[in-house]
């Protein structure tokens, strides 16, 4: 499953001209603090919400009986500070420790195998600047099996031509914002992307009670019905037209970030996914 839905990925990431990139602190700092929300997950949580002078320094993520998810400290006060910049790059994308362990769900790898070497490279430079904070979260623990390796070591993806297109969407929805692993259904081998891509239905449980993803295909029970603007106020804002506001965990703050061509980029990709209904 996972080596059919890696080359989907970089199929639709990269058709088309390869737009000459380079690895930069900025691109880095736009990808992690936006899109990619990395501080959704690595950021510990307050009464108020996210702790930012803690930014980035792990957190407990996920206590269910299959697994106690515990997110890393990924600043330079982590064990990351000690591994160099490709040990790291692999961990992101590929989960793999230098050690050899591999790292748990929910880190959504599916996803992340499809980052370009431009991006994930970027992604580590600026992981080395952020400031350095003092925190042991602990150590996740599972009573499932983990594999031994999300799929073949990855030797090289090229990064996509940026602009408002379908495949920039793609790119971003999936390996950069990872949208389309919980937006979509879990099946016993994890998200049913290859039946069910983008149907909704897979349940959150946390301080805010249960959540469910949406449906983000062009089916009447998808975003037919919604505009291009109140797709990107609930995107961005977490409020839906009629002024209901959604619930945790999407990470709206930093969805918010987002450039305006990359978000149309977005709508444009869900809106070319074809038609589920939910289910039930």
């Amino acid at each position: 499953m996972i080596p059919r839905l890696t080359g989907l990925i970089v199929a639709l990431a990269v058709c088309g001209a390869v737009a000459q990139a380079a690895p930069s602190l900025d691109r880095g700092r736009y990808l992690i603090e936006g899109p990619a929300g990395c501080g959704n997950c690595h950021t510990p949580l307050g009464p108020q919400g996210p702790v930012m002078e803690q930014a980035l320094a792990g957190r407990l993520v996920e206590k269910n009986p299959a697994f106690t998810a515990i997110s890393a400290n990924i600043t330079p006060a982590g064990a990351v500070s000690g591994w160099s910049d490709a040990e790291l790059a692999k961990a992101i994308r590929e989960g793999l420790r230098p050690d050899g362990s591999i790292i748990g769900p929910p880190m959504p790898f599916p996803m992340y195998r499809g980052l370009s070497d431009d991006d994930v490279m970027s992604m580590v430079m600026y992981l080395r600047t952020v400031p350095a904070v003092e925190n042991d979260p602990g150590k996740s623990t599972y009573n499932i099996p983990l594999p031994p390796a999300y799929g073949p070591p990855i030797d090289s993806v090229p990064h996509p031509e940026e602009g408002v297109s379908v495949a920039y969407g793609a790119y971003l929805a999936g390996p950069v914002a990872h949208c389309m692993e919980c937006h979509t259904p879990m099946g016993e081998m994890g998200p049913m992307l290859d039946t069910r891509l983008g149907a909704g239905g897979f349940e959150f449980h946390g301080p805010w009670g249960t959540s469910v993803a949406a449906n983000l295909t062009s089916h009447e029970d998808g975003i037919k019905d919604y505009s291009d603007a109140e797709l990107r106020d609930m995107i961005t804002k977490g409020m839906r037209p009629e002024g209901e506001p959604m619930m945790p965990p999407m990470p709206y703050g930093y969805l918010a970030q987002m450039t305006a061509d990359d978000l149309s980029a977005v709508i444009l990709y869900l809106r070319s996914l074809p038609p589920l209904p939910d289910e039930g």
